[in-house]
């Protein structure tokens, strides 16, 4: 919470845009202006919402809104985001003379349709209660949850249909992968005070790798531009990056097929597709549901 400002808003709004193709028509991309809410009237739901930043940047993109998250901290930053937002709504008269508040003009003109639960994805009662959704998204989550199978199809099943799916997964990466899933138990197997030093020498002998191999290509070996593209993508600090890549347990991986095979088979298709191809990182994937399906149960 400390660290949203409006840039990070504005980031977190254009990486969904850009996620979910949103006004990028290639007819008509950069001759006519982006519509403002193109998520009007749709629901939302963001599994693993962490700080609520894209919870937010799907508000203000016009949707109506579920967050959800396990992690007890992230639960209540999320809801204090929502506070906050509701709070600068009901007074933007107020906040935009003072222009003290970032929130206050997240979503003036339209009523603020968000609920916030402290939830696990693989409750399979509390999902089932929350009904379905026009986008189900979660970024980064899943392959966090220590069934990452069981939770790719729990999401899944909360899509409408016609609705999209919305998910990023980590890359397998074969040995690579197990040297990280090795790092991440390096790291928990320390006490807490030394883990930041432990996240700064891990973080630094690879950034060093990524200089030498951009000085071989001919870029600046300096990390900055990088670094700011990676905050440009998911509106997250660089130091915050490396915690959740050298930390982050439980860890999963996949190929695209592990992925898309299954859910090919349960009825959806896919709208989009980025993938790091053997690098490190997470794939992101983009399903539509199709309208003779019902969602898995």
């Amino acid at each position: 919470m400390q660290s949203f400002d409006q840039e990070r808003l504005d980031q977190a709004v254009a990486s969904l845009r850009s996620l979910l193709q949103l006004g990028e028509d290639p007819q008509t991309l950069g001759t006519r202006p982006l519509e403002p809410q193109p998520l009007a009237g749709l629901s939302f739901l963001d599994i693993g919402s962490g700080s609520g930043l894209f919870s937010l940047a799907a508000i203000v993109l016009g949707a109506r809104v579920v967050s959800l998250d396990v992690d007890a901290d992230s639960y209540q930053c999320t809801l204090s985001l929502k506070e906050r937002i509701t709070s600068s709504s009901s007074n933007s008269a107020s906040n935009d003379a003072s222009g003290a508040d970032p929130t206050a003009t997240a979503h003036k003109k339209n009523d603020i349709h968000w609920d916030v639960h402290h939830a696990s994805i693989l409750d399979a009662e509390a999902m089932r209660s929350l009904g379905q959704f026009d986008i189900v998204y979660s970024w980064g989550v899943l392959h966090h949850t220590g069934q990452m199978k069981t939770a790719v199809a729990a999401a899944a099943a909360r899509v409408s249909p016609g609705g999209q799916l919305a998910i990023a997964i980590y890359n397998d990466q074969g040995g690579g992968s197990r040297r990280w899933l090795a790092i991440k138990h390096g790291y928990h197997r320390l006490p807490a005070f030394l883990r930041p030093g432990y996240v700064v020498a891990v973080a630094g002998f690879y950034e060093c790798k990524f200089a030498l191999a951009r000085l071989a290509r001919g870029r600046n070996p300096l990390p900055f531009a990088d670094w700011q593209a990676k905050k440009s993508d998911r509106g997250m600090s660089v130091w915050h990056d490396w915690v959740d890549w050298i930390g982050g347990l439980p860890f999963e991986v996949a190929t695209p097929e592990a992925i898309v095979m299954p859910l090919r088979q349960q009825g959806f298709t896919l709208d989009n597709l980025r993938t790091v191809g053997s690098g490190w990182g997470c794939n992101e994937f983009v399903f539509r549901l199709t309208e003779s399906t019902g969602s898995p149960q």
